[in-house]
């Protein structure tokens, strides 16, 4: 118990609550269902997800402010959308100015029988067009918890994207021959790279990247440099920098406990296992990260942001060197539970408020 005070008491020691100064947020959108991922397009315009399986067009209207296209993008695959799963990520092919490609992420399947998939697609500005599908994850699972679905494109041009344990067999995040638990990376295309760390090993899956994750949901690259982000239970939510072949403990380490409050493992650490570079315990459910460098916030720059949906706040993580400082609690005024966090090609920050009538929000400096 002891040992625990003072964990927690170190944690708190790292975190600075901050309330609303220095900057203002804007309502850009109103009336979106459960947004869950936010791309910038050129010329202003943006592609949001909505859970239930709708990809939505925000554009400027006739007076120039951005305005929610009435009518969902046609051409999105059918999506089950039950509990957790539903459409997840969208992001711009590098390509996308010649190209036109997006890429999109969501449940696909049954409840009983469902998989991660993953499809490529050509947008016309009001459609998708020769849709295809590069990943499908294996085998199929029941239940409808534990997606991962965050995507992030490395400086190679490969794609690198998280997959939950499904939150039935988690030690299905420690073996090989299952996607479960794990950061999987692929070409644009759905091919393998030859140099994927398990692509050699007799009876592991060719895409598998790392092992040993919960439910990846926060993924970015920075210089270089793949970070990404996972829930824990109660507990034990990380902050990971990633390297391939390596193993990041789930579910034989963790900082946290099971819902029941019985113990998971007796293991925080173990030799071999990656430790997080951040541990939020008690957990915050961590679901968006970006990396911020922009222009309007010189305070700001150079730290990742972490979207947190049960805390409803945006933890700011200042990174010097790759070693994180402490933390800065932002946005909890508005006591919103906060699904994504982008930085804009303008230096803003951009949220997506997780709600059955969801908000696309903007953060500008204060007005002098």
């Amino acid at each position: 118990m002891k040992y625990v005070f003072a964990f927690l008491l170190g944690v708190l020691a790292l975190v600075t609550p901050v309330q609303a100064a220095g900057y203002r947020v804007e309502t850009l959108v109103t009336g979106l269902v459960h947004p869950w991922s936010l791309a910038f397009l050129p010329g202003g315009r943006m592609l949001v997800t909505e859970r239930p399986g709708r990809l939505r067009l925000i554009e400027p209207g006739p007076d120039g402010r951005p305005q929610l296209r009435a009518e969902p993008v046609a051409g999105v695959p059918p999506v089950l959308e039950r509990g957790q799963a539903g459409l997840f990520d969208v992001v711009l092919d590098p390509d996308f100015v010649s190209n036109g490609r997006v890429l999109l992420s969501f449940a696909h399947g049954t409840p009983e029988a469902n998989h991660l998939r993953v499809v490529s697609a050509r947008f016309d500005g009001r459609q998708l067009l020769e849709v295809r599908p590069i990943f499908t994850s294996q085998p199929a699972k029941s239940e409808t918890q534990h997606f991962g679905g965050r995507m992030a494109w490395l400086t190679d041009g490969t794609l690198l994207f998280g997959m939950g344990d499904g939150n039935l067999e988690r030690t299905d995040a420690q073996r090989l021959h299952t996607h479960l638990g794990k950061l999987l990376r692929i070409k644009s295309d759905g091919s393998v790279p030859d140099d994927n760390p398990f692509v050699k090993r007799a009876g592991a899956l060719p895409e598998i990247y790392s092992i040993g994750h919960r439910n990846p949901q926060g993924m970015v690259v920075v210089d270089g440099v793949p970070y990404a982000h996972e829930h824990g239970a109660r507990g034990g939510d990380e902050l990971n920098r990633i390297e391939p072949g390596a193993n990041y403990g789930w579910p034989i380490t963790t900082g946290g406990i099971d819902y029941t409050y019985s113990r998971i493992t007796p293991y925080r650490t173990l030799p071999g296992i990656q430790p997080p570079l951040v541990d939020w315990t008690p957990s915050i459910a961590p679901a968006g990260l970006a990396w911020y460098d922009g222009s309007l916030f010189p305070q700001w720059r150079g730290s990742l942001f972490v979207a947190a949906l049960v805390e409803r706040s945006v933890r700011r993580v200042p990174m010097v060197k790759g070693v994180p400082g402490p933390q800065e609690v932002l946005f909890q005024e508005m006591g919103e539970r906060i699904r994504d966090v982008r930085s804009g090609p303008d230096g803003a920050i951009y949220l997506l408020t997780d709600s059955p009538s969801g908000r696309v929000l903007k953060v500008i400096p204060e007005a002098p």
